[in-house]
């Protein structure tokens, strides 16, 4: 993270983080943690293709799952990802 980038704004019913990479940071994340405390921290993941997938397969098979079980899973797609809606494609 690159301290003077960040930022923080806070209102009477919201508050919001601005997180900004080290210059040698490539890739997007995948989640963040965030608590009060270190040692009780909750991890939440980002909207993405891969994350959206990974829930969604852990829904449809939650055990170990055969190869046909997996070849029959949809193809999850997302569209668009806004402050109110996610949009997903499910073929």
């Amino acid at each position: 993270l690159v301290s003077p980038e960040s930022s923080v704004s806070v209102s009477a019913h919201n508050a919001v983080v601005g997180l900004a990479k080290a210059p040698g940071s490539t890739g997007l994340w995948d989640s963040f943690s965030f608590g009060l405390d270190p040692s009780a921290l909750q991890e939440r993941l980002f909207v993405s293709e891969e994350n959206v997938d990974g829930f969604l397969g852990t829904a449809f098979c939650p055990s170990p799952c055969s190869q046909s079980a997996l070849e029959k899973q949809p193809l999850i797609e997302v569209l668009d990802v806004t402050e109110d809606r996610i949009q997903i494609r499910v073929e």
